[in-house]
């Protein structure tokens, strides 16, 4: 899904199948759509949106919305693909994420329940950094660096990872990867959830904003 390499109606309609498979979850749920916008801890405007297909949404939303259902990000995002093999071409990968310097993440491969297994292939432009939440209670991340040197916040460490070096962490603590060098930063992230099921956030939790199609 290249939200930032396709055209205005190509990224529309995918859009639009997002929100058909937001919605179609929440009802297999029984859930309104006040009671989804609570759990995933986003807005109810936010999520009308979404399920309109009037938003290309973010990871940040793509991830409480997938944690939320307890469906995995891979079942939200990935087309349909025949089972139990499926083939990501180079260059077809799912772009959820894009810096203005050109920096992207791309899912590129996953496992739904009951286990969520997501392969990532990130990329970071000088200066970029990508902050992220904490996932569902029991996630690790598994992650080696291809190209520059990677600076990395996880488990209460900071930790400079350079081509070749790898890391295994939990990923049920929020964590952050930043470039601070001066030339582009690629690494391959694995990222595992047992038993992948919904995450009611905190009282008071965060609400997410995004802009509407044009």
């Amino acid at each position: 899904m290249h939200y930032a390499a396709l055209t205005n109606g190509e990224t529309m309609r995918l859009a639009a199948e997002l929100g058909e498979r937001v919605r179609a979850a929440r009802l297999s749920h029984g859930w309104t759509l006040d009671r989804l916008a609570a759990e995933a801890g986003l807005s109810r405007r936010m999520l009308v949106s979404v399920e309109q297909g009037a938003v290309n949404s973010s990871l940040a939303t793509l991830l409480r919305l997938s944690d939320a259902l307890g469906i995995g990000l891979p079942a939200l995002v990935e087309r349909v693909r025949d089972r139990p093999m499926s083939i990501t071409r180079a260059g077809e990968g799912a772009i959820l994420w894009r810096s203005p310097g050109g920096g992207r993440g791309a899912l590129v491969a996953g496992f739904d329940r009951p286990d969520v297994v997501e392969l990532w292939e990130w990329t970071l432009a000088p200066g970029d950094s990508h902050e992220s939440d904490a996932h569902i209670p029991g996630t690790r991340e598994l992650l080696q660096v291809r190209e520059g040197v990677l600076t990395l916040d996880a488990a209460d460490r900071t930790v400079t990872l350079h081509p070749g070096d790898a890391t295994a962490f939990p990923g049920d603590h929020p964590h952050a990867y930043r470039n601070r060098g001066e030339h582009h930063t690629s690494f391959t992230l694995s990222v595992f959830e047992p038993g992948s099921r919904g995450r009611v956030p905190s009282a008071g939790g965060h609400v997410t904003e995004e802009t509407p199609h044009a």
